[in-house]
């Protein structure tokens, strides 16, 4: 656990204000740290809804890359950059690095009635809640579905994947849909480098997390992918990686009839689908496989949240429009403008699913009501050290260069290394 002797400064001033910015006819301009920014059309409408309700205020975003986002903030923030007023939290072990740096403001009392009274949110709070103390506000949070290729399944003459299918089930699945040879060959299933996408589903049952002594739990989910990729159902580990190849690519080419992914991805598919550069346009989604005893729709989630930098001048300012992403109000400009904010009803689902694009069919609407939802990291000051060694066993398992026995059991050694 972080160390609960962190020097934070607390914001209780600052949140007495009842979220109004004093001197509110002063102009003035904060500034939020992001990353491709011409790209984030949900985060961009969150500050135009903003300064549309504060014409005072200037919202500006400083684009600090995706590639190296984490240590570039990082960086700035521990030399003491006062012109960063908001600062984006991409992932899990960012936040924990940034809590551990002393680089964020105590938001503890920040979540106003309206969050606390939202389960969806609630949950969020708690997982995001360290040592008793919260250090951002989650605005956004993409979940994991099953992205499936109607045609694939049409012409393999298979009935289309469910919304409670176990991953036995998604493996005789995939087997079914898979066809060809060579240039023509069409695979059943796609699974992307990360790890996450074999890793993920031994979370489900709730009974362990990715910060353990023991990682025997991830050998049959390992055994289940190394089937499918020396069988021809999924696509080869090695070659994906020695060839860089992003999953959207035998996406858009309609040579992948199911693939798990991020919820992320459906904003993506729908523009591609109208330029015509996906040919998969034919499509829906369903909830994510999940393992026997394990209820449906159980599945992961990436959580993009805001916090605030403890050298900014403006941090009322700051706290300010924070709360607003996180409230009602930025969470309906999130979904007008096609993403899932992290503040969610049945009101921000119904305009998900009628956006124009989005497949109409009961299957992917019913998928976007998500049951238990987990990090895919613990919120944890060990979590980028692990997360590290994690990559490099998953590595070494996929390319089949360390069988999975030697790889885990290493795997256990390194990481108690850290944890000691």
């Amino acid at each position: 656990m972080l160390n609960k002797k962190l020097t934070t400064l607390c914001l209780t001033s600052l949140l007495s204000v009842g979220g109004v910015v004093q001197a509110a006819d002063d102009p003035i301009t904060i500034n939020w740290a992001r990353w491709d920014v011409s790209s984030g059309v949900e985060l961009n409408a969150i500050a135009d809804a903003y300064m549309k309700a504060h014409p005072n205020v200037k919202v500006n975003s400083v684009d600090l890359g995706s590639a190296d986002y984490n240590s570039m903030l990082m960086t700035q923030l521990s030399g003491g950059a006062k012109n960063i007023d908001i600062v984006t939290v991409k992932d899990v072990p960012g936040y924990t690095d940034l809590i551990r740096s002393n680089n964020v403001v105590d938001m503890t009392s920040a979540p106003t009635d309206e969050l606390k009274n939202n389960a969806t949110y609630q949950g969020l709070i708690d997982e995001f809640t360290v040592d008793g103390k919260l250090y951002a506000l989650p605005i956004r949070l993409d979940f994991w579905v099953l992205y499936y290729n109607k045609a694939l399944f049409d012409k393999a003459n298979t009935p289309y994947p469910s919304n409670d299918m176990t991953l036995e089930e998604f493996d005789a699945l995939a087997e079914k849909v898979t066809s060809g040879f060579g240039a023509n060959k069409n695979y059943g299933a796609y699974y992307h480098t990360w790890r996450s996408t074999v890793q993920l589903p031994s979370l489900f049952d709730g009974k362990q997390t990715l910060i353990s002594k023991d990682y025997s739990f991830l050998k049959p989910y390992y055994e289940r992918v190394l089937k499918l990729q020396q069988e021809g159902t999924v696509p080869r580990y090695a070659s994906l990686k020695a060839t860089s190849t992003h999953y959207s690519g035998p996406w858009f080419n309609s040579t992948v009839a199911m693939l798990p992914m991020g919820s992320w991805f459906i904003s993506n598919q729908i523009a591609k689908v109208k330029t015509g550069e996906s040919k998969a346009n034919d499509w829906g989604i369903v909830k994510m496989p999940h393992p026997k005893g394990v209820k449906a729709g159980t599945t992961a989630a990436t959580v993009t949240s805001l916090a605030i930098n403890v050298n900014s001048d403006k941090q009322e300012a700051a706290l300010d429009f924070i709360k607003f992403a996180a409230s009602h109000q930025g969470a309906l400009a999130v979904a007008k403008a096609g993403g899932f904010p992290a503040n969610q009803n049945q009101e921000i689902l119904k305009i998900a699913a009628n956006r124009d694009g989005f497949p109409k069919d009961e299957k992917s609407l019913a998928a976007l009501e998500i049951g238990k939802t987990y990090l895919e990291m613990p919120v944890d000051s060990l979590t980028p050290r692990i997360e590290v060694i994690l990559n490099r066993t998953h590595d070494a398992i996929m390319t089949e260069s360390e069988s999975i026995d030697d790889a885990l059991k290493m795997l256990n050694k390194d990481v108690a290394q850290v944890l000691n």
